[in-house]
């Protein structure tokens, strides 16, 4: 059972020194007892404490790492079942589903291909984590060959995707310095399977039904494997969303230590590639920290790593760009100046409409804490005095541009008269969406 704040404050020094950033010592307790901060933070706290609050102090969800450099990936440590109690720490990882029945070509060729999946959304790169190579071919040595072959033309880390303890152990060995998952213990094979995992300290993964994921769990740790993730395998999509959703609950609510690990779900389905992403998309909207597909067209992966974006950000914290004056192309004294807010949505929607265009402009950013226009504008976060501020700043854009003159989003025209008299500048209202901005400044040009 969890502590409670009392139950953590007794065991604290009482010194409400500070040191901790927390002003006194039960404040200090009820953030330990919420997760919220490690007891390492306090430096007076003794052996004996530490020992009894050691439940208190660890994380109900196991942080888990696979993969080593730049392309490692972390898994679990959230605190909450909500996004907005909140926020998510740690994105899923996705995985695209190689065969090692391929010829070495053509294995070669696809995890390229995999690796070099990578698109641009709102200022961030998304990218694919995980190759996971199935041991398709029964074969032991040709598993290895295959692990070793996908990891040397991969930067992504691998998951090791069979259920024969000789086959996992002859694979792993290959490339057990990039820290693969181990993908394959069952009840049937727990025994050897988790043996390996120990003897190499590399992460694996438990698939059971629901009800067997604790008791496999404690063996698999009893073995010395202890960096785990759990896969609950019986029924459909949502029997797989409704035991998530009760492990999620297990860990974060009742402290049950024992499954408090990452999950894992194999959302694998090639014979409906368009089934096949939406049920990914709702394993990471609903607590899977990796997912794995078998689909690497662009109209998938990018679907798929949106959702996680979206889901991944701090709904407290609004994505924003720099504010400042911005260009697309190469624009000059005589080019058109519009003007946006700095959330990275609606400024990456006006930098793309504007792109399409092909007539070179500055875009100008106001900052206004990542906010969208019309709610900047209703917070008076986006004000005639801001945007007049920034037109007349010396060494801003009135020196790049020999023509006093800039374009407003349609949604705020009300601001065309005061913004004229404040700034001395010709404003123009544009469009009220993004999509008319390439026909508004090709006919603005002529």
């Amino acid at each position: 059972m969890a502590l409670t704040a009392l139950d953590i404050f007794k065991n604290l020094p009482k010194t409400n020194c500070k040191e901790c950033g927390v002003p006194t010592c039960l404040a200090f307790a009820m953030q330990l007892a919420g997760k919220k901060v490690e007891l390492d933070k306090c430096p007076h706290v003794t052996q004996e404490a530490k020992n009894a609050l050691e439940s208190a102090s660890t994380p109900p969800i196991k942080l888990i790492t696979i993969g080593d450099g730049e392309k490692k990936i972390e898994l679990g440590n959230e605190t909450v079942l909500f996004r907005h109690e909140e926020t998510f720490y740690h994105e899923p990882g996705i995985a695209v589903l190689v065969s090692d029945s391929l010829d070495k070509a053509d294995l070669v060729e696809k995890v390229k291909t995999i690796n070099s999946k990578s698109y641009e959304r709102v200022g961030f790169t998304l990218y694919v984590n995980f190759v996971a190579l199935s041991n398709d071919s029964g074969d032991s040595a040709a598993f290895a060959d295959a692990a070793e072959t996908a990891q040397n033309n991969s930067q992504l880390p691998i998951i090791l995707m069979t259920d024969d303890p000789a086959s996992m152990k002859a694979a792993a060995e290959k490339i057990k310095e990039k820290k693969p998952l181990l993908y394959g213990i069952t009840a049937d094979n727990i025994d050897s399977m988790a043996v390996v995992a120990a003897e190499m300290n590399l992460p694996a993964v438990i698939s059971a039904p629901l009800d067997d994921l604790p008791e496999l769990s404690q063996k698999a740790q009893d073995l010395g494997a202890g960096d785990l993730i759990l896969e609950p395998v019986a029924g459909g999509m949502s029997k797989k969303l409704e035991d998530l959703t009760r492990l999620r609950r297990a860990q974060l609510k009742k402290n049950l230590r024992v499954v408090g690990f990452p999950f894992l779900v194999n959302a694998v389905d090639k014979d409906d590639p368009y089934m096949e992403i939406n049920r990914a998309a709702c394993y990471v909207a609903k607590y899977a920290s990796i997912v794995i597909i078998s689909g690497m067209e662009d109209w998938q992966l990018l679907s798929l790593l949106t959702v996680r974006q979206n889901i991944y950000t701090d709904p407290q914290k609004p994505v924003q760009v720099k504010p400042g004056v911005w260009t697309v192309g190469d624009p000059g004294p005589d080019s058109p100046v519009l003007v946006t807010t700095n959330f990275s949505l609606t400024y990456y929607t006006v930098e793309g409409e504007v792109s399409s265009s092909r007539v070179p402009s500055y875009i100008l950013v106001i900052d206004t804490e990542g906010t969208s226009v019309l709610t900047a504008w209703a917070a008076e976060k986006f004000t005639v005095e801001m945007i007049a501020d920034i037109l007349n700043q010396d060494g801003g854009i009135k020196e790049k541009v020999s023509r006093r003159r800039v374009i407003i989003p349609g949604l705020v025209a009300v601001m065309t008269a005061k913004l004229k008299d404040e700034s001395g500048w010709d404003v123009i209202v544009g469009p009220r969406e993004a999509m008319g901005i390439p026909k508004f400044l090709k006919s603005l040009a002529v």
